[in-house]
């Protein structure tokens, strides 16, 4: 904490959390920079302002959307995003007042929305405190710099040390995040001291 400095974790999207799924859909397994052109391609699609309705990106044809980068995969994740929120099925606007575990079973009924998209939300759309993402490649890399180990941690191994970062996982996690932005002599210092 003391060479990154103070924690600059925010939550919440102007734009609403059907934006925030999407983005997270987009953002799957790219590069910041390709998901962010691919995202870009699509919000195109609609006037400025408002961030459109599930209705919306339904009416788009299968050639529109893939015209902006997306995979077959992705497209068919945004669709049945879009139709489950159409639909009522999954009420965006309900999340904030459930608990955690509820919001990750809500969401993970989305094709294409796992446990860690669910997690990302959790912490970066409805700012929740106290998310710690086992699974999550990058905590686990921190974790092994961090207490010196050849080997990543595995997520049962991390999911373990969620305990030692309670109340405050998701802050936790931030500083973890910003561990692997910190040159690697760095990483000797946090281990000595």
């Amino acid at each position: 904490m003391q060479r990154v400095g103070a924690c600059r974790w925010q939550a919440g999207h102007a734009e609403g959390p059907l934006c925030a799924l999407v983005r997270s859909i987009v953002f799957q397994q790219l590069s910041g920079k390709a998901a962010e052109t691919i995202y870009g391609r699509v919000r195109a699609k609609f006037p400025p302002g408002r961030f459109p309705k599930p209705g919306q990106i339904m009416a788009l044809s299968d050639e529109e959307l893939r015209s902006c980068g997306l995979s077959g995969q992705k497209l068919s994740y945004l669709r049945d995003l879009c139709i489950r929120v159409d639909a009522g099925q999954l009420d965006l606007n309900r999340l904030s007042a459930l608990e955690d575990a509820e919001v990750i079973a809500q969401l993970t009924q989305v094709r294409g929305v796992g446990r860690w998209s669910a997690q990302m939300f959790l912490m970066f759309y409805l700012g929740r405190l106290d998310v710690w993402p086992d699974g999550d490649l990058g905590i686990r890399s921190a974790l092994r710099i961090l207490h010196g180990h050849d080997e990543l941690p595995t997520p049962k191994a991390t999911a373990a040390l969620a305990e030692r970062y309670r109340p405050y996982g998701s802050v936790a996690s931030w500083y973890l995040w910003r561990l692997l932005e910190l040159p690697a002599d760095e990483h000797d210092k946090l281990r000595d001291g």
